[in-house]
């Protein structure tokens, strides 16, 4: 097993011990020794864990203290991807991050009449999907593909779809657990969209970048109780 694959591994195993143990917000976890001897891997790999962790907003570290729980996966989580999935899942925001905050910033630039009715277009059929009772990761999909498409250059859209595997799991989850909590949730989210599309609209190319940023990094958060 490589090391990448076991630091994944560790990764999981981690999650399992804030779930299994009841962990709270703000709760230490055992030493990067401890975690060590527990999981039978070398210091380095736990480090590489953790970092994997803080990245995801589930673990912080504290200078001198160890490492924190920062907050927890939602138990939904689990209806979707087993623990073992979460790294990979999890870690595809990193590059959405990147990919997709500059995607808004193009299509907001280059985008033609024709491409912004078919966001638009996009929108609404997310909008309908949303405030039914219905699942409406098939439209949040298709919103974020057409976005990338307004970009003007198709490589944007090949390298997205190259994720629609851990995306797909990601919007079914999310939309799931935004619905089993109170509907300001799924109102938040409709409302995070509609700042992307009015940007892109406006051709703000900095606007659109930010309100991509700001709906990914919340999309994540919706994933944690």
């Amino acid at each position: 097993m490589s090391q990448t694959r076991l630091s994944d591994h560790v990764y999981a195993q981690i999650v399992d011990i804030i779930k299994a143990d009841g962990l709270a917000v703000g709760a230490r976890l055992p030493s990067e020794a401890r975690l060590a001897e527990m999981f039978g891997v070398s210091r380095a790999i736990v480090r590489e864990a953790l970092m994997r962790l803080a990245s995801d907003g589930i673990t912080e570290a504290r200078r001198g203290a160890g490492s924190f729980v920062k907050s927890r996966p939602s138990d939904r989580l689990a209806k979707f991807m087993p623990s073992t999935e979460l790294p990979t899942t999890l870690g595809s925001y990193e590059v959405r991050f990147v990919l997709e905050a500059e995607a808004a910033r193009l299509a907001a630039t280059r985008r033609t009449a024709q491409e912004m009715m078919y966001v638009e277009e996009g929108m609404e059929m997310l909008r309908a999907a949303l405030l039914s009772s219905e699942p409406a990761h098939v439209e949040d999909m298709e919103l974020h593909r057409r976005i990338a498409g307004a970009t003007g250059n198709p490589a944007f859209l090949l390298a997205f779809d190259a994720l629609h595997g851990d995306v797909d799991k990601i919007m079914r989850a999310g939309v799931d657990i935004s619905r089993s909590r109170p509907p300001d949730v799924i109102a938040t989210m409709l409302r995070e969209h509609e700042q992307i599309v009015v940007a892109i609209r406006a051709q703000d190319p900095e606007g659109a970048a930010l309100a991509m940023r700001w709906h990914l990094w919340e999309g994540r958060r919706r994933l944690m109780p």
